[in-house]
């Protein structure tokens, strides 16, 4: 999957509905590792944690609206960047409609969930390992893509 084109920084807003986690492993302006290597210099890296929250977390496949290849298993998506999402955790195999806006195409783009779980998702900041600017408001890290520093 080729992330060279994804929006490593966010706005920092959250998507409306988003609760923040009450009792976070990952206090917001505590330091922890990257253990995802969702994109280059991502591993190993040093984030400082910006949000948490509980909410279900989705690895989904979808096809980008720009006429883009079609994106395998993108890790994550929070319930709360579905259409119409409902209530209700969604299962695997169930087709969605994509609000997320973290690579070109993807808002508004058909998919379909690959993985769902529930857990505690951050926003972090963190500099690359490879070098370059600083990432900020990165949104979503997972609980178990974090090690305490």
């Amino acid at each position: 999957m080729n992330h060279s084109e994804m929006n490593h920084s966010g706005s920092g807003e959250v998507p409306a509905g988003l609760k923040a986690a009450t009792n976070p492993k990952y206090k917001v302006g505590s330091q922890a590792v990257i253990q995802a290597d969702h994109m280059p210099g991502m591993k190993g890296a040093t984030a400082t944690i910006v949000g948490a929250y509980d909410t279900m977390v989705y690895s989904v496949s979808y096809t980008p609206t720009n006429g883009g290849q079609p994106v395998k298993n993108h890790k994550w998506v929070i319930h709360e960047e579905l259409k119409s999402a409902g209530a209700e955790a969604l299962k695997p195999g169930t087709k969605v409609t994509l609000e997320a806006d973290h690579m070109p195409g993807m808002k508004g783009a058909s998919g379909t969930i690959d993985s769902a779980e529930h857990t505690t998702v951050y926003m972090v900041d963190y500099t690359p390992t490879t070098g370059g600017e600083k990432v900020t408001n990165h949104q979503w890290v997972t609980e178990s893509e974090l090690a305490a520093k």
